[in-house]
């Protein structure tokens, strides 16, 4: 009996996907239970699992669209792989028959030639000249693969936020002295409370919440010729895959201390290095922060993720001289850059906003006493 496997729902607005991997080889043997299929949608990678044991037989391909329903392969219930045959035995040779003295100088008789005429050898003909070498096919310099289901999801949401958003960017720094002294001075504390480390993220997130709370013009989108305001702060941090930028939710981050922001990150990262993310982990936010420092970017303008109206920049954190008290002095400076949306959110408002992420970063004290 044949069991068809088909590609399930795995998720209220996901129709189709992409077949990223088979785990198995045509016509193996595969048990109930068994991770079959890696496929990518838009938005997350599901796992497809096998429903009964038997002989695999694939009908589609890596690489391949599917739509959600259809049938990419069967299971053979109770059947199994052949076993690769055995090689037979070779015969053994059959034994030299003895020959007769007699028979064998008649045979020697016969085999000598008689005296002949040896020609010389002709000369062996010249080789034909080496063909030219031909220019290297374009197919063999460059490799061609369609785009994987996310990557097509993003280029049209980063498309769409330029075409259908005013995008506009302003930048600031920020000195980042006291918080590495912070997080120096607290950290074995930190890792013996908590198991995780403390981040820079967890105190950018912190920052971003109470921007949010000063300035609640930024919380805000856009649903076609309205403005709706958002009040609660579920903040989206931009992670890179293989698969591409994906965009995981702290949900409720204005209620998480450090310690549990810097866990649901890490837990984050591994679903997403796993590609374990689910369709709810990255819906709903309201603000993203994304952190291009990590790659050694110094300066960028990112775009916001529709439909919300801003993200943060970070950068790189870097030894310059600047100026305090009238005095020039080497600081750890991060340049910070938000864009936003300027249909929504006017300049004031946007400078005002990074300035209090600033304050807050420079004086995290502020975040500790919500001054």
């Amino acid at each position: 009996m044949s069991h068809e496997i088909k590609i399930p729902a795995v998720g209220e607005s996901v129709t189709s996907g992409q077949i990223a991997k088979w785990h198995f080889a045509d016509g193996a043997n595969v048990t109930k239970g068994d991770v079959l299929i890696t496929l990518e949608t838009d938005k997350v990678a599901a796992e497809i699992c096998a429903d009964v044991s038997g002989v695999l037989r694939i009908q589609k391909q890596e690489g391949e669209d599917v739509d959600v329903g259809s049938v990419v392969g069967l299971i053979e219930e109770g059947a199994a792989a052949p076993a690769p045959a055995a090689a037979a035995p070779a015969p053994a040779p059959k034994p030299a028959k003895a020959e007769t003295p007699k028979a064998a100088a008649k045979a020697a008789k016969v085999e000598t030639p008689a005296p002949v005429v040896v020609e010389a050898p002709k000369p062996a003909p010249a080789p034909a000249p080496a063909p030219a070498v031909a220019a290297t096919p374009s197919g063999d310099r460059v490799t061609r693969k369609k785009m994987s289901p996310l990557r097509r999801k993003i280029a049209d949401q980063l498309v769409n936020a330029q075409h259908t958003a005013a995008i506009l960017t302003t930048f600031n720094e920020c000195d980042m002295s006291a918080v590495m002294a912070l997080r120096s001075k607290l950290q074995d504390s930190f890792v013996a409370k908590h198991g995780v480390k403390l981040g820079f993220m967890s105190f950018f997130v912190k920052a971003v919440v109470d921007a949010l709370k000063a300035v609640p013009q930024v919380n805000v989108r856009v649903e076609g010729d309205e403005i709706v305001s958002q009040h609660f702060y579920d903040v989206g941090v931009a992670v890179g895959t293989e698969r591409g930028l994906v965009v995981p939710v702290l949900r409720d981050a204005d209620k998480k201390s450090f310690g549990e922001i810097e866990k649901d990150i890490l837990g984050y990262a591994g679903k997403a290095k796993n590609g374990q993310l689910q369709l709810a982990d990255l819906t709903g936010g309201v603000f993203t922060i994304s952190n291009g420092g990590v790659y050694g970017s110094m300066l960028s303008t990112p775009i916001i993720n529709p439909p919300q109206s801003a993200i943060l920049g970070m950068h790189s954190i870097m030894q310059r001289p600047i100026a305090v008290d009238g005095q020039v002095v080497i600081r750890p400076m991060m340049y910070l850059a938000l864009s936003y949306d300027h249909r929504v959110v006017d300049g004031k408002e946007a400078v005002t906003f990074l300035v209090r992420v600033k304050d807050c970063i420079e004086n995290p004290a502020r975040l500790l006493v919500g001054a």
